[in-house]
């Protein structure tokens, strides 16, 4: 598979730099291929185009977010501490890699709808994280019994998002780690008994 080849990450990685660095539309596939210390034909024994390869950078790059998650997770007893893990880790994944933010908070949003529709394919894993903590706090009454999953999703994947999409618009001047508990503590009140 060609994602065990070497160079696949190498690419990945570079393509992240170049989006980051001039925008997605003007990172030419010869502009990745240089970042990456490859030939550009090297680049297309991975990838089909492009596209491709924004895709496969989010595939890759959310799948071992969620992976971290789930570990961040684990070990905690009650949905109210999973939640602020996984903000905590949501904003610490982003906060130490400059690149990906932009290409996350700015980059992927300037994809036509085909390209996006895809990509919120692969956001669906993590959306899965948050409702499977949300279906917890309900049960353990943590949170209201009434609350809509969909609702709070929305609400919980929203508020973390737009954090760090100011954070990065204000060119990461202020420690968005720190964040991380305000915002936990408005989010359960919001999903609390009410």
């Amino acid at each position: 598979m060609k994602k065990n080849k070497p160079k696949y990450m190498q690419i990945i990685d570079a393509a992240v730099i170049a989006i980051a660095e001039v925008g997605y539309h003007q990172a030419q596939v010869s502009k990745i291929a240089k970042q990456a210390g490859v030939a550009d034909g090297t680049i297309y024994l991975y990838f089909k185009n492009k596209e491709d390869i924004l895709i496969s950078l989010f595939e890759e790059k959310m799948g071992s977010f969620i992976e971290k998650i789930d570990e961040k997770i684990a070990g905690k007893e009650t949905a109210v501490e999973k939640l602020l893990m996984m903000i905590e880790a949501h904003f610490k994944n982003l906060s130490d890699d400059h690149h990906m933010a932009i290409v996350t908070q700015l980059e992927l949003r300037q994809s036509n709808k085909e390209l996006r529709l895809r990509i919120n394919n692969v956001l669906k894993e993590y959306l899965r994280v948050i409702d499977k903590i949300i279906i917890e706090g309900k049960e353990s009454g943590e949170f209201s019994s009434d609350l809509d999953v969909r609702l709070a999703r929305q609400m919980i994947f929203g508020t973390m998002d737009e954090t760090v999409t100011t954070w990065v618009l204000n060119e990461e001047k202020y420690d968005l780690v720190a964040l991380a508990k305000p915002v936990h503590h408005l989010l359960v009140k919001a999903c609390g008994k009410q």
